[in-house]
């Protein structure tokens, strides 16, 4: 770890110190050198917040509504449903169902291909998906069944996309699984009429539509005179997939899980993309006036169209926003999301708000992704790639944070520690996209950390009592 003077350096894995960082100077003054390992294999034996390949195959594929989603591997992996990922749809509600072959001992022996052929067959005649797709997992890896082989056969006979998805949880972290999830969907890519669609046309990549986030961000697009011809993969539908490839540019919000869709795009077609977020004010703003200004050669008056957006979205929003800085100003936060373009937004989110950002680290980050957290991020806090309860746990007491923004791995965290949670992960129920979202989210914030449960915890009523003792004795 870059900074000695760290007290919670005993908690850290030794294999692990590099995957920490300090901003600002270490304990001789000079100034932190920024070289954070990243992006390999968790450490055997730390419980690792980090989800598997098939988990990151699954938060790509899954809000596709109209297709059948099939795990081949045992019961157990076939929980990671719905229910925990609040993909909301506009239409079909197809992927709330998790289907899976539910793999035995006998068909670990003698092989699942005969099993998921026929799980197959059944469900596409029960169901009429218009495409499905195959996830495979570990068990499927290790024994060998050749799902592609299945999925062409019968693809072939029911005249639909069957599309294997290489996600065994073992093959890597959660990004293998993005970049497995981005090949299977890129198949359907290219494959429909799209004589229709205009020039001024975008898809929207890299939401979930967790909470009908994505109707909001597609009502400023369209009020901007644009035509979006497919959401990847919130509230997705394969029709919409078939024909992405006619838009004339692609926004990418969530960069791990579909720039490889992206750049797959760009290669193959021609067609741009760039990087958007649609959490905070800024980075809102920020993403329609970059839109506009792709577009103002083909239309002269769209950026004046996105100026129109913000000024109305923004000029209800600040007073509101204001009135709750009046009890957060210097309140502190911990951050810990899957990807790192959240935790940009998010450390803008509470600057807003009069709060520090103490703690911030994501399960996916790049180098390139943590050093600009680095140039952003106050001095004394904690940068971390891939970690465990312990060092978060020992983290958030070191710096006393009165808010953890997370995901349902975290949620434990906080409570056992007596601080206030927000889930900013896919298992919310609240809109915290665009401008709406922002005032949805300073409430949230305001709600858990002015909570007067957190006095009542051992450690707050410890150190109230320390603090206690030490002005007594002073007077």
């Amino acid at each position: 770890m870059t900074d000695h003077a760290t007290p919670t350096k005993s908690v850290i894995f030794e294999e692990r110190a590099d995957q920490i960082h300090v901003t600002g100077n270490d304990a001789a003054g000079a100034p932190n050198v920024f070289d954070l390992a990243c992006n390999r294999p968790s450490l055997a034996g730390a419980v690792s917040q980090r989800a598997c390949t098939f988990c990151g195959s699954r938060v790509v594929l899954y809000p596709i509504a109209d297709a059948l989603h099939l795990v081949h591997g045992p019961i157990g992996c076939a929980a990671y449903t719905w229910d925990i990922r609040g993909a909301m749809s506009s239409g079909p509600e197809l992927h709330r169902l998790s289907f899976s072959t539910d793999l035995q001992e006998r068909d670990v022996i003698f092989g699942g291909e005969t099993k998921l052929y026929k799980a197959l067959i059944e469900l596409i005649d029960r169901h009429e998906p218009k495409a499905a797709f195959v996830y495979s997992t570990c068990i499927v890896g290790i024994i060998g069944d050749d799902i592609q082989a299945v999925c062409k056969k019968v693809s072939e006979e029911k005249g639909i996309p069957v599309l294997p998805v290489q996600s065994e949880g073992f093959k890597g972290n959660k990004r293998a699984g993005y970049e497995a999830a981005c090949k299977a969907m890129a198949q359907l890519a290219g494959t429909a009429d799209v004589s229709d669609v205009s020039p001024l046309s975008i898809n929207i990549l890299g939401d979930f539509n967790l909470a009908g986030e994505i109707w909001v961000i597609r009502d400023y697009y369209e009020r901007m005179g644009l035509q979006v011809v497919a959401t990847i993969t919130g509230d997705g539908r394969v029709d919409a997939i078939r024909r992405c490839h006619g838009a004339a540019l692609n926004l990418v919000q969530c960069n791990g899980a579909t720039q490889p869709f992206a750049k797959i795009m760009e290669e193959k077609y021609g067609q741009p993309y760039i990087r958007v977020s649609y959490f905070g004010i800024e980075d809102m703003a920020q993403a329609l006036y970059d839109v506009a200004e792709f577009f103002k050669d083909k239309d002269p008056a769209i950026m004046d169209r996105a100026r129109k957006i913000v000024a109305e979205e923004v000029g209800g929003l600040l007073p509101r926003l204001r009135e709750f800085r009046k009890d957060l100003e210097g309140k502190k936060a911990a951050i810990y999301v899957g990807g790192a373009f959240k935790a940009f937004s998010l450390i803008k989110a509470f600057r807003h708000l009069g709060m520090q950002v103490a703690l911030v680290g994501s399960q996916t980050g790049t180098k390139e992704d943590y050093e600009e957290l680095a140039a952003i991020c106050d001095p004394g806090t904690i940068i971390v790639d891939d970690s465990n309860p312990l060092e978060l746990s020992a983290f958030i007491k070191e710096k006393d944070v009165d808010i953890f923004v997370g995901g349902v791995k975290e949620r434990p965290i906080a409570y056992k520690l007596g601080i206030g949670f927000c889930d900013h992960n896919h298992e919310r129920k609240e809109c915290l996209e665009g401008f709406v979202g922002m005032y949805n989210f300073a409430l949230e914030v305001h709600r858990t950390v002015m909570s007067p449960v957190w006095r009542f915890m051992p450690r707050r009523v410890a150190k109230a009592a320390a603090t206690a003792h030490c002005t007594e004795a002073t007077i």
